[in-house]
């Protein structure tokens, strides 16, 4: 996905460039001006484009999430996806629409778009912050905790390691610890060397160590990011309001002046 909106953008910038590099005041007299001009077939159509996109990226997404449509059909993770994949080239599409000449209330609809886009980006990385299921639900602290194995009773019986040496490679994966412990692994490793115990063994043993220390990491988070996701909708909603509310003056005032595109 992130091949095609790079592919798009750069066709686009390549394309047009000699029009969107001519100032505004000469772009009247430009041979391809009815073309790439905002009201131009070529113009007109990516605005169109790039508009439905957005529109249907979104109301799949909230359809799927809130309402479980298409739940049977495809995961919600994949779905959240492909709705990024379309409300990131969506808005490409109408920068390019615009032809980079931003003013009046339009103005106000782009900058509304990018706050979207942005928070966007932060709200991505904050999701793939939370354990989630692979349906992509949202795994709560508790059931966090329960993917923890009892990691001393296993090395105790299965690896049969002494009780001073099981206290000290579970006190590095404490959660409570993980945070000023950065040396691990590394620390596990040493021990594990000091004590003798044959590489096959050392290899199990500081993979199920990696493992604790992965799940530590997201019951370190989880509470945080989940906090974070929460005000994160505060700030996305009213921009992607804002920028719809706008999109519906501006498309209608572009029918009532007849712009119609190629209808």
């Amino acid at each position: 996905m992130v091949v095609i909106i790079l592919a798009t953008t750069i066709y686009l910038a390549y394309t047009g460039y000699s029009y969107y590099d001519t100032p505004l005041e000469e772009r009247f007299y430009h041979e391809h001006h009815n073309w790439f001009k905002p009201s131009g077939i070529f113009g007109q159509g990516l605005g169109i484009i790039g508009t439905f996109m957005i529109v249907f990226g979104v109301s799949i997404y909230i359809a799927r999430k809130r309402y479980n449509f298409l739940s049977k059909v495809i995961r919600l993770k994949y779905l959240l996806e492909f709705h990024i994949f379309l409300c990131t080239l969506g808005p490409i599409l109408i920068l390019f629409h615009t032809a980079f000449k931003f003013g009046g209330i339009v103005s106000i609809a782009f900058w509304s778009m990018v706050a979207v886009v942005l928070s966007g980006v932060i709200g991505r990385f904050i999701y793939i912050q939370i354990p989630r299921t692979i349906e992509g639900r949202a795994l709560s602290l508790s059931e966090v905790k329960n993917m923890k194995t009892d990691l001393a009773t296993i090395l105790s019986q299965k690896f049969n390691l002494e009780n001073k040496l099981v206290e000290q490679i579970v006190s590095f994966t404490n959660e409570d610890s993980i945070a000023t412990n950065n040396n691990s692994i590394r620390n596990v490793r040493k021990q594990l060397k000091n004590k003798k115990i044959p590489k096959k063994e050392r290899s199990s043993i500081l993979k199920m160590v990696k493992n604790e220390l992965s799940l530590s990491r997201k019951i370190n988070r989880l509470e945080t990011m989940q906090r974070l996701f929460k005000y994160w909708h505060v700030a996305h909603m009213p921009f992607a309001l804002i920028m719809l509310v706008i999109v519906i003056i501006h498309i209608g005032i572009t029918v009532a002046f007849g712009y119609k595109w190629i209808f």
